[in-house]
Formats: structure tokens, C-alpha cells, sequence
């Protein structure tokens, strides 16, 4: 039995909910578990001003955001800024949450953690080995640390990528995703029923992330309509964003679900714009996705990733959005039809590297 120090970030919910479902699976193995905010390891709130920031540029300035994110984490020609002098702030923290939890290896969830951990690694001021569980299909630069022992990616090409890149060992883990995502989930049929009661228009999904963030999300909600679907917006924790869309004629806008599960089932199909842990849920639930809209940086390369892999569609305009929705609509009920692209692409285990890695510190 091994030890382990998970490290995610508190920016929205996907980091920490592949954090969450990464310790189920190691408890699950018979190891233990501890779980930390990098955010939380930077001194005198920067981490919180961190976030604060992300979510007011990719919400009122995406133009901002998206510059930051061509200079900090595209690679390039000639020297580049980078995130390490930010890690480099959360070094004591880390040395003594390692120390108090006795844990045998540390493993990032979130870009920084990357970098803290590849640094400190690097440097000789980390002494177990660590692993970074990235959940990009783009992987910028700020997952790439040449001092961490091991990346668990999505995909076996982009493990590929990470090796050709680094040197330094990559496997594909697949999506950390609950055991309840799953087809034909359990809530599925009361879904079903009530978003089919009042006039049977297909139910599509339009996703906005937990923080309710997106472009002309609105606009979308209308074109959706005039094409004969229920826009059902998922506003996550925004709560001015639900009480706006649910003024918009025909649309139904939803705060927070806890049955994701069964929504998605319920539905025709889920229009993306972030290639995050919701697109993949829906693929895992067998509802086709479509990217649209993509939120600067990650969010863009991310949506045009997925697509290029073949496991979801990417609509450039208004019109490829109606065209491929038609399309993937046209053949029966969203219980009968399972997401297009190759499943094979999206499997992997995220334990069984982790014990190798632990091997040699436990033999």
C-alpha cells in the first residue's frame, strides 16, 4: 500500500473532479490518498487572485485571454514566459504538505502543479516521484516539465507526443470519469419525459462549464430554436447567466445538475465549447458532441483536438452547427445511437502506471 499526494486546482471543477475520481480508483487499489489545491500552496492569496483573474479574461475579455495564452503557453521561437517562477512560490509548501502526509509519490492535476513538481524534481528538492495527469487534448508547454517521472494522458497519441516532446515516459490513461457515466444511466427515462413533455422538440445540450462561461451563448439558444431543438443550457454556478437565458423564448436554462448522467442520455446531442471534463462525459454516456464557440486558449485547441481525433464533430459557423446536428439527429432516438469516433481512443488505466512508477520506492 502506497501513499499518495494529489495536487489539483480549484479553476472551475474539472481539475478537481479528475482529482476526485483518480483517488476513488487508488483507494479502490488498496492505496491511500491526499488531495491539495496548488492554488492554495501560493503565498498571500495569489492563488485566488490567479483564478479571479482567469475567470473575469475568459469571461468579459477573451480577446486578453487569448493573448496571454499564445505568449505563456504556445511554444515558440526564442525564449518564452512560463509559470515556473509562479511554482516556484509554493516550494516550502509543498515540501511540508509531502512531509506531513508521508507520501510516497505526488501527482499533478493542473498545469502549475506540473510545473512545481517537474522544478523541484529537477532541482533535487523533491525526493518522491511524480506524475502529471493531464487533462488537456492540447497540451500547451505548462504541462511539460522534464523533471517529472511520468505523464498519463488522454490518448495514446497524445502520450506519443508527450514522449517526443520530453523524453521522459507517457502512457495513455483515458478520461477519469465516475463508474456512473455510462449508457442508458439510470435517470434517463425521467429525463427523457420531461424535456420531451411540452412539444417533443429534440433536447440539445449547450455547456458553459461550472462557471456559466461562453460566447454569444444566447445567440446560439436562438439558432437552436428557429432549427426545431430545445436548447437546454447548463449555466453550471452562474446564476445571472440561467435567470437571463431562461427569459429567452423556448430555451430552458439549468443551474447546477447533479444527474449529468441521465440529462445527457436524455439528449440528442452536447454543443461544447471547451473539449473538457463535459464533452467527455457525454462521449462515456454515448451522446454525440459537436464544438462550437470554443472558449480562448485551451478551450479553442482543445475542441479542433478532439474533432481531429475523430471522437467529436467541430461546426466553424451557425451553419455547420444546424448541418451536423441534423446529421447526427437523423437517425432515431439518442438511446439507439452511440457518439461517433473510434471508443478505443479513450481507454487506459491510470493505476497500474502509478504502482510501476512506486515499484522501485516500495520493493
Amino acid at each position: 500500500m502506497s501513499r499518495l499526494l494529489l495536487i489539483g486546482a480549484s479553476m472551475g471543477a474539472g481539475h478537481d473532479a479528475v482529482a476526485d475520481e483518480l483517488a476513488r480508483r487508488l483507494r479502490a487499489a488498496g492505496h491511500e490518498t491526499a488531495h491539495t489545491d496548488v492554488l492554495e500552496m501560493l503565498p498571500a492569496r495569489t492563488g485566488a487572485g490567479l483564478r479571479s483573474f482567469y475567470h473575469a479574461t475568459v469571461r468579459h475579455a477573451p480577446l486578453l485571454y487569448a493573448g496571454i495564452y499564445a505568449a505563456f503557453f504556445r511554444a515558440g521561437a526564442g525564449p518564452r514566459p512560463g509559470s515556473a517562477p509562479l511554482a516556484a512560490l509554493a516550494e516550502e509548501r509543498l515540501r511540508a504538505e509531502v512531509a506531513n502526509e508521508r507520501a510516497d509519490a505526488v501527482v499533478g492535476v493542473f498545469h502549475l502543479a506540473a510545473q512545481l513538481t517537474g522544478r523541484m524534481r529537477a532541482l533535487g528538492r523533491l525526493a518522491v516521484p511524480s506524475a502529471v495527469v493531464v487533462t488537456d487534448f492540447a497540451v500547451h508547454r505548462q504541462w511539460l516539465h522534464p523533471g517529472n517521472d511520468l505523464h498519463l494522458c488522454l490518448t495514446p497519441r497524445i502520450a506519443e507526443d508527450v514522449r517526443q516532446r520530453l523524453g521522459r515516459p507517457a502512457v495513455a490513461c483515458g478520461p477519469l470519469l465516475p463508474d456512473r457515466f455510462h449508457p442508458h444511466p439510470p435517470g434517463e427515462a425521467s429525463w427523457r419525459q420531461r424535456l420531451t413533455a411540452d412539444d417533443g422538440r429534440p433536447p440539445v445540450l449547450l455547456s458553459s462549464g461550472a462557471w456559466g462561461v461562453g460566447s454569444r451563448l444566447d445567440t446560439t439558444a436562438r439558432l437552436l430554436t428557429g432549427a426545431g431543438y430545445l436548447p437546454v443550457v447548463l449555466c453550471g454556478r452562474n446564476d445571472g447567466l440561467r435567470r437571463r437565458l431562461s427569459k429567452a423564448p423556448g430555451t430552458l436554462a439549468m443551474g447546477w445538475v447533479d444527474d449529468m448522467p441521465g440529462l445527457m442520455a436524455a439528449s440528442v446531442a452536447l454543443v461544447d465549447n471547451a473539449a473538457g471534463q463535459t464533452a467527455l462525459e457525454a462521449l462515456a454516456v454515448g451522446t454525440p458532441v459537436v464544438g462550437y464557440r470554443p472558449i480562448p486558449g485551451h478551450g479553442a485547441e482543445g475542441v479542433r483536438g478532439m474533432a481531429q481525433l475523430g471522437l467529436t464533430e467541430y461546426a466553424a459557423d451557425s451553419w455547420q452547427l444546424v448541418q451536423a446536428l441534423d446529421r447526427l439527429t437523423s437517425d432515431g432516438p439518442a438511446a439507439d445511437r452511440r457518439a461517433p469516433g473510434d471508443g478505443r481512443l479513450l481507454r487506459g488505466d491510470a493505476v497500474r502506471p502509478l504502482e510501476e512508477l512506486l515499484a522501485p520506492a516500495t520493493i
